[in-house]
Formats: C-alpha cells, sequence, structure tokens
C-alpha cells in the first residue's frame, strides 16, 4: 500500500500526501506522479472508510492507463492540479460503432452535447454514473469528472459501492465488468494491473 506523509497544509490537496512514493515509484511504472498521487490518495480514502473493499490503487490505475492513458490521450496534458486538459470526451453513444445508445441526461453540461451522452474525463465516466458519485477529492470546491483527483476516487467509490471484498478475484472481475461490460477490456485491467503490481516492488 502506498504510504503518505504529512501535507503542508490542511487546504492543500490531499494527495500531495503521496507525493514521495509516487516520484519513488513513478519510474518503476512509468505512470506519471500526479496520477499515481490521484490513485493512492484514492485507495486511502477508501481503505479508511470501506476497509472491506479491499481495493488497491493497480487497479485504479490500471482503468485509467486504458480509459485514457492517465489523462494524456487524445492531445490532453495532465497538468500538476491533475486536470486533463482539453477534457478527454468519448464518442458520442449513439448507437453506432457498437456504443450504447444513451441519450443526453446532462443538458451537454459535463459532455458539451445536448443530443447525446459522451464519457468523460480521465476515467471515462458516463454523465449520469458521474452525477451518482462525484466527489471534490482535492479540496478546491468542485467535483470535476475532468479533474483526476476527484475522478479517481469516484472510481473508487463505484467500484467499492457492491460492498464486495475485491481480493477475491470473482469479486473484482464483476465490479470490473460492470465498470466497462467487455471481456478484452476485463484481461487488459487485469494484466495492467498485475503489472502495475509487479513494478513497484521492483
Amino acid at each position: 500500500m502506498p504510504t503518505a506523509t504529512a501535507s503542508a497544509s490542511p487546504a492543500a490537496r490531499p494527495a500531495e500526501a503521496f507525493r514521495r512514493w509516487a516520484e519513488a515509484a513513478s519510474p518503476k511504472v512509468n505512470v506519471p506522479v500526479t496520477a499515481l498521487q490521484a490513485y493512492a490518495y484514492a485507495e486511502w480514502v477508501l481503505t479508511s472508510t470501506k476497509p472491506t473493499c479491499k481495493l488497491r490503487w493497480t487497479t485504479l490505475a490500471a482503468i485509467g492507463k486504458i480509459e485514457s492513458d492517465h489523462g494524456r490521450t487524445k492531445g490532453a496534458k495532465l497538468g500538476e492540479d491533475a486536470k486533463a486538459l482539453p477534457p478527454i470526451l468519448g464518442p458520442a453513444l449513439d448507437g453506432t460503432k457498437n456504443n450504447k445508445r444513451i441519450a443526453d441526461t446532462d443538458a451537454g453540461t459535463l459532455d458539451f452535447d445536448k443530443k447525446w451522452d459522451h464519457a468523460v474525463g480521465p476515467m471515462q465516466f458516463i454523465p449520469s454514473t458521474w452525477v451518482a458519485y462525484a466527489v471534490d477529492a482535492d479540496n478546491d470546491q468542485l467535483a470535476d469528472p475532468h479533474d483526476l483527483d476527484d475522478a479517481s476516487l469516484a472510481a473508487a467509490y463505484y467500484l467499492c459501492a457492491s460492498g464486495k471484498d475485491l481480493s477475491v478475484v470473482a469479486n473484482w472481475k464483476s465490479v470490473v465488468l460492470s465498470y466497462n461490460n467487455v471481456g478484452v477490456y476485463l484481461q487488459k485491467v487485469y494484466d495492467t494491473a498485475q503489472a502495475y503490481g509487479r513494478s513497484s516492488q521492483a
């Protein structure tokens, strides 16, 4: 489990407490320090608030890698504040190209489309799911799906919502499939999470 050091200020970005760990782990796993801080903080929060879930940062990091290369896909850059800009949007969920058909649920507020929903942000939340799990993880007074701090913690809450022990493989598989119900996606998340775990211990 990632280790934390004291934050400079209670009002500071809480994930900064994991900077020392993240800086040591980053070259081993090839994940940006800022992203690792976000994943580690989310694990810490869930370990504190829902200890029976046993969610690990490696699962969040694997999802973040596959969904957006840790906030760096489609020309986006992950800032020191953990915001991925320009905003990362998935394709229109209009029922074509093997996509689900989901009519607009957010009046375009999050995905800028008033006809169809799009997955948004580095963890690729459907707007309606984001609304259900939105959280301000970095004390900036805004729950923002384009902010990896917020998105990682929201994803952690989503994955732990079932109350299942995710150290049990069958439970882990079921919640990852609830995130994206595709067999090849499940295998990619598993392989990536395992690789991160091994590399971080090297």
